[in-house]
């Protein structure tokens, strides 16, 4: 996802770095913009060489095979390893009138898609995924800062021989510490992190761990433990489900910017751009379009006018 924000150039550089340094699997989707494209530019001479997954979001079979064509077309390929339902607010299955299980599954007959797999941020979705046996991954958030329902999905996906990928491994920027969230995630046989690079210091950062890995020691678990208490209790996990906001409010970045103060240096949000992003939540007028949608039912206007008054209290300090 984070290849959305730069140039197709440095894309191809990191994503080619990354090949000849051992990385294999890739994660994108119709969603992420050119994400798809960049991917396509990157691999062409190799793919076969690479474990390509992709989404869709699709809500009728006819959608469904239009999301694929284009996809195989951007990422010049004629299949594709991992095809998800992308954050679907029910769990795809046959026969319940939408189509669009029959559609993967005969994708698959196909050998169009190798594999098939569900991302979601909904617990209920993500439990009915596994239960259902239809699926042979789930993509869900999973970091240190998650907590025992997360858990529970990750030993019931071992227990069904299901593969779980972690998004949000780094919290949506909130964990700063890339070598604890390594160690913490590897502890787990059955997870594979998608860490999200847009920048060749993260992705340095991440390959020096290929040749020497992290491992849980005290220190790293006092990082975790104090993480887990600053970071505890209800906080916006930068997913972006909530927008667009009615009102033109970046929720994103908004709803987090009391946690992101504390955890970047304090220059990079004082500026006009993010004052003026921030003064955008006077005009909230509570439609709660964004608490609909909030997949871990956050009462984001409230979160917002929290995360505004500790701002207004930080420019005044600066």
């Amino acid at each position: 996802m984070p290849i959305q924000r730069i140039p197709l150039e440095d894309a191809v550089y990191l994503l080619r770095k990354s090949y000849d340094n051992g990385v294999r699997f890739y994660d994108t989707a119709r969603f992420y913009t050119d994400s798809e494209e960049k991917l396509g530019a990157a691999f062409e001479g190799v793919r076969d060489n690479v474990f390509i997954a992709s989404k869709t979001t699709a809500q009728t079979a006819k959608g469904f095979w239009t999301d694929l064509e284009i996809t195989l077309n951007n990422l010049k390929t004629d299949y594709l390893d991992l095809y998800q339902f992308h954050n679907p607010s029910s769990c795809p299955k046959p026969r319940d009138g939408a189509g669009l299980y029959e559609a993967m599954r005969e994708a698959k007959q196909k050998g169009i898609v190798r594999h098939i797999g569900m991302t979601n941020h909904r617990l209920s979705v993500a439990k009915e995924a596994i239960e259902s046996g239809l699926y042979e991954t789930l993509q869900f958030p999973f970091s240190y800062l998650s907590g025992e329902q997360e858990l529970e999905l990750v030993r019931m996906c071992k227990e069904t021989d299901m593969g779980f990928i972690a998004m949000k491994a780094l919290a949506g920027g909130l964990i700063t510490n890339s070598a604890a969230a390594y160690a913490y995630l590897d502890q787990f046989d059955n997870v594979l992190p998608i860490w999200g690079v847009q920048r060749e210091s993260e992705l340095d950062e991440f390959l020096s761990y290929n040749d020497n890995p992290p491992t849980m020691t005290d220190e790293i678990e006092s990082v975790i433990e104090a993480d887990r208490k600053e970071l505890a209790g209800e906080f916006c996990r930068g997913c972006g489900y909530c927008m667009p906001c009615p009102a033109g409010i970046d929720i994103s970045t908004c709803a987090r910017m009391s946690l992101l103060l504390r955890r970047a240096p304090l220059d990079i949000y004082s500026n006009e751009e993010h004052q003026a992003k921030m003064k955008k939540i006077e005009e909230c007028f509570n439609c709660r379009k964004c608490v609909i949608q909030c997949p871990y039912g956050l009462d984001t206007p409230n979160l917002l006018k929290k995360n505004y008054e500790d701002f207004k209290k930080f420019i005044k300090q600066i």
